[in-house]
C-alpha cells in the first residue's frame, strides 16, 4: 500500500488579463515618484524576465473558497471516493477571502470550512483546517496529509491550494503584474493504486528573510491610497531562492534514494520563469550534470503567479495533458518544489 494522489483538479478563472491591459496603468517608484519610461517598456522588461504574457483573474462574485470548491469537486470526481469519506480537508491560501472591490480578509469560518460546507459534507469527522505557509503552503498540506495517513489518524485527505492575488495587489507597484487568482487541489490516499511520496523536506528561514515578502503601503502617496497591499523585496527574494531552494532539493532527493537520472520533471512554484530556471539550473550543477531539456513544465506564461495554486494546478494540466509537449506516466519520478513568504521553503520526491 502507498501513500499518494488519486485525483486531481483545478479551477482557472475565466477572467484573461493580458500585459497590453497595464499599457494605461500608473506604475511608480516607492517613493511615489513615476517611472522615466513608458509602459510599454516597463512591460516588455517584465515579460522577459518572468515569463508572463497574462494572467487570470477570478470573476467578481467569486471567492477563494469558491474557485476552491470547483477545483475540489474535480479531485473528488477524479479520485472516484465518496466525500464522505474524507478525513481532513487542508486548504492552504494567504489571504482568506477578499470579496472584489473590497480590503479586510475574511477568514472566519475557516475557509476549508467554507468548502466543506459547499460540499455539503455531513460527516464531522472530516476535520477542516486552514494553513498559511506562504506559497509553498500546497505542499506543506500534502506533508501534513501523508503524516496523517503514515500515523494511522486518516486514509483519504483533500489538500486545497487557492488564492486571489488580484485583491491584494497595489495597482500602481510594476509586481502587480506578476500575481494572479486560481485554485488546484489534490486528494491523497493510502492505496494500492496511487503513486507515492518518497521523501520530503521542509525549512523556515525567519531572520532577515522574514519581511522579504510583506503588507505594505500603496505606492500611491494619496491619503485614500493607504490600504495594505502585498509587497515583496524581489532581488532578495531571487538571491535566496537559487541560493536555498537547489539544496533542499538535493537533500530531498539524496534522502529517497532516487537517482537524479531517474527524475522524469520537476514541477516547481511558477513565481518567474528565470528563477525557476536558475533554481533547476543550479540544482542539476550540484550533480555536476547540465540541466536536462523539457525537466521543468511551466504555466506561468499564461497564468502568471497564484502562489499555493500553481503546483496543483500545474499538476493536473501536466496529467491532463494540458501543457504543450509534457506528460507523465505511471512510475515516473516527480520533484515538487516551492519558495515563498517566511521565507519557507519545501520538496517533495514523488513516484506517479
Amino acid at each position: 500500500m502507498n501513500i499518494g494522489i488519486t485525483g486531481t483538479g483545478c479551477y482557472l478563472p475565466s477572467q484573461v488579463i493580458e500585459n497590453s491591459d497595464f499599457y494605461e496603468h500608473e506604475f511608480l517608484n516607492a517613493d511615489g515618484s513615476p517611472f522615466e519610461y513608458p509602459n510599454e517598456v516597463i512591460i516588455e522588461k517584465f515579460k522577459s524576465i518572468t515569463g508572463i504574457g497574462a494572467r487570470r483573474y477570478a470573476e467578481d462574485h467569486l471567492n477563494t473558497s469558491d474557485i476552491a470548491f470547483y477545483a475540489a469537486e474535480k479531485a473528488l470526481a477524479d479520485a472516484k471516493i465518496d466525500k464522505e469519506s474524507l478525513d481532513y480537508i487542508i486548504f492552504a491560501h494567504n489571504f482568506g477571502d477578499v470579496g472584489y472591490g473590497k480590503s479586510q480578509a475574511d477568514t472566519v469560518p475557516s475557509l476549508a470550512t467554507r468548502v466543506k460546507h459547499h460540499l455539503k459534507i455531513k460527516n464531522p469527522k472530516c476535520v477542516a483546517y486552514d494553513i498559511l505557509f506562504g506559497c509553498p503552503g500546497w505542499i506543506e498540506g500534502v506533508i501534513q496529509a501523508y503524516a496523517f495517513i503514515k500515523s494511522g489518524m486518516a486514509k483519504k485527505c483533500l489538500v486545497i491550494g487557492a488564492e486571489t492575488l488580484s485583491r491584494v495587489v497595489d495597482k500602481n507597484d510594476r509586481d502587480s503584474m506578476i500575481y494572479s487568482d486560481g485554485a488546484g487541489a489534490a486528494v491523497l490516499e493510502l492505496s494500492e493504486n496511487s503513486g507515492a511520496i518518497l521523501s520530503h523536506t521542509s525549512a523556515t528561514y525567519a531572520l532577515e528573510e522574514s519581511n522579504y515578502l510583506y503588507f505594505g503601503e500603496s505606492y500611491n502617496k494619496s491619503p485614500e491610497k493607504q490600504t495594505s497591499y502585498i509587497k515583496m523585496y524581489g532581488r532578495k527574494i531571487y538571491e535566496f531562492a537559487i541560493t536555498y531552494v537547489p539544496k533542499a532539493m538535493k537533500e530531498c532527493l539524496d534522502h529517497s534514494g532516487i537517482s537524479i537520472q531517474d527524475v522524469k520533471k520537476i514541477l516547481i512554484h511558477q513565481a518567474n520563469e528565470k528563477m525557476d530556471e536558475a533554481i533547476i539550473k543550479r540544482f542539476y550543477g550540484l550533480y555536476d550534470l547540465a540541466m536536462p531539456q523539457g525537466i521543468m513544465p511551466m504555466s506561468i506564461e499564461q497564468l502568471g503567479n497564484s502562489s499555493v495554486a500553481t503546483i496543483p494546478t500545474l499538476l493536473d494540466m501536466v496529467k491532463n495533458g494540458k501543457i504543450k509537449n509534457q506528460s507523465i506516466q505511471k512510475g515516473d519520478v516527480l520533484i515538487f518544489a516551492s519558495v515563498g513568504a517566511g521565507m519557507n521553503i519545501n520538496a517533495i520526491v514523488y513516484r506517479v
